[in-house]
């Protein structure tokens, strides 16, 4: 297979559209046992948030998406998300760094953190990032001494009486009956309000959430514009499903959202509408593997549960491995998530027993799965987890002195020849065109150009397979 580079130290494999992940997956197992490794790691699917982005355009074309960098800083990540034009939802003053030395033009950026640092507030200005949240007094004290030309944006807390994976409203967002009071604070005080913003809260679960939040946003709207404000933003956050198994689909959100934008904010309005999707667009792109590095049977239970579980008294299997709540499974206690267990091959013995797998601290918190029904593994052997892409790595600590998984790339070479059609061999006279595509910058490029809008040249290329039909 071809690998090719993109940046420093990010080396892409290409491969057939049609393989499956875990196929990938179990190649690279192949090739680490090989080389007598253990270590784990995650696979990233760049051409997956590509999809992502084209499906995001398809369902939502009104409303521009500004990728929340926190879900998911990884570099390779950001670079691509900045090579397709997507703006960035920025929290501090490293996330705002690590955005405009991808040549992403402050425009593009969005501060989006209601209660900033005094330095950071600082740096914005210095760097020319002007569209920042706020939803409190002190705040605004605080960018009229340090920043008195921003772009402010009031964020409200939306209805919530809605199921959310993550709640946000306990600690951001002006309730909607003092927005009018602290509107009236920043004209006072001769700041700029242009818009109005909300979240729902991270990994929503009922797509009326956005529909009730975008009513009580407009009536904020309309509140602001009789005051004098000239608004003209509305950004209506995250909260965005990423994987398949999530309780309510992307596109049923879409749904609801266009007939709630289309009623509350229709085009006459001249309303700019951005969001700021996170685990939508990695969620499922990331998997990782990890290795069982200990286990032992357990006949003897303290856990009632597991002592229930095990009714066939066969005992139930402990498996430690080189992953766990201290790393990249944080997610278990930061963004309250779920995971399932993949088998990377298939087990000799399909019996399966009680199981509960561990992570490779000294502590006992660090439990990635308490009841879960598997097949007896051997110590050695390798566990796949799927959708790990969202508040995953980029929250893993080192603790114990336990490593990082190291991180491979992969994408289907169609995707890939898609996004760089340089790297394509001119087709043959005979060779049928089908596409015309807008020339992209390539990887190397994209630290010496500034990102705004791509330009839209179009250039011919070969034809894609039919369930990879990107741009139409």
């Amino acid at each position: 297979m071809k690998t090719v580079g993109f940046g420093k130290n990010c080396k892409v494999q290409l491969h057939s559209s049609r393989k499956p992940y875990m196929e990938l997956v179990q190649e690279r197992v192949a090739h680490l046992e090989l080389q007598h490794c253990e270590d784990a790691f995650f696979l990233a699917d760049l051409g997956d948030i590509v999809k992502k982005y084209e499906k995001w355009m398809e369902l939502l074309p009104r409303v521009e998406p500004f990728y929340a960098v926190k879900c998911n800083n990884d570099p390779a990540v950001l670079k691509l998300l900045a090579h397709l034009g997507v703006g960035f939802d920025c929290a501090s003053k490293d996330e705002i760094s690590r955005v405009l030395r991808l040549g992403v033009r402050p425009s593009r950026i969005v501060y989006a953190n209601p209660c900033k640092q005094n330095s950071f507030i600082r740096y914005a200005a210095k760097e020319k990032v002007d569209l920042m949240t706020f939803d409190n007094e002190a705040e605004l004290y605080k960018i009229k001494n340090a920043y008195p030309t921003a772009r402010l944006v009031l964020r409200i807390l939306p209805p919530a009486n809605f199921k959310v994976q993550c709640e946000l409203g306990n600690k951001f967002g002006c309730h909607p009956s003092d927005a009018r009071c602290l509107l009236r604070k920043a004209k006072e005080h001769g700041l700029n309000v242009v818009g109005i913003s909300f979240h729902v809260g991270s990994g929503v679960e009922e797509a009326e959430a956005f529909s009730a939040a975008v009513e009580t946003a407009a009536q904020v709207f309309n509140e602001g514009q009789a005051l004098g404000f000239d608004f003209d933003l509305l950004d209506i956050g995250g909260g965005f499903p990423g994987h398949s198994e999530a309780p309510v689909t992307f596109k049923e959100i879409a749904t609801v959202l266009n007939k709630a934008l289309n009623k509350h904010f229709p085009p006459k309005r001249n309303v700019r509408i951005i969001a700021e999707p996170g685990r939508y667009f990695v969620a499922s792109a990331f998997s990782i593997t990890v290795n069982i590095i200990a286990k032992r049977l357990v006949t003897s239970y303290l856990d009632k549960d597991m002592a229930e579980n095990d009714k066939d008294g066969k005992g139930a299997f402990m498996y430690y491995v080189n992953d766990g709540v201290y790393g990249s499974f944080n997610s278990l206690l930061y963004d309250h998530a779920s995971v399932e267990a993949r088998l990377v091959n298939a087990p000799v013995n399909p019996m399966e027993f009680v199981t509960s797998v561990w992570g490779p601290t000294c502590d006992g918190l660090d439990q990635i799965l308490k009841n879960a029904k598997l097949p007896e593994l051997d110590v050695g052997e390798f566990i796949n987890f799927p959708d790990m892409g969202a508040y995953t790595l980029c929250a893993g600590s080192t603790f114990n002195g336990m490593p990082r998984p190291d991180m491979f790339y992969h994408c289907s070479e169609n995707i890939w020849n898609t996004l760089f059609p340089s790297d394509l061999k001119v087709p043959e006279p005979s060779s049928p065109i089908t596409k015309s595509l807008p020339i992209l910058k390539a990887g190397h490029q994209l630290e010496k150009v500034e990102i705004d809008v791509l330009s839209a040249s179009p250039t011919p290329v070969c034809v894609l397979d039919e369930e990879e039909h990107f741009f139409n």
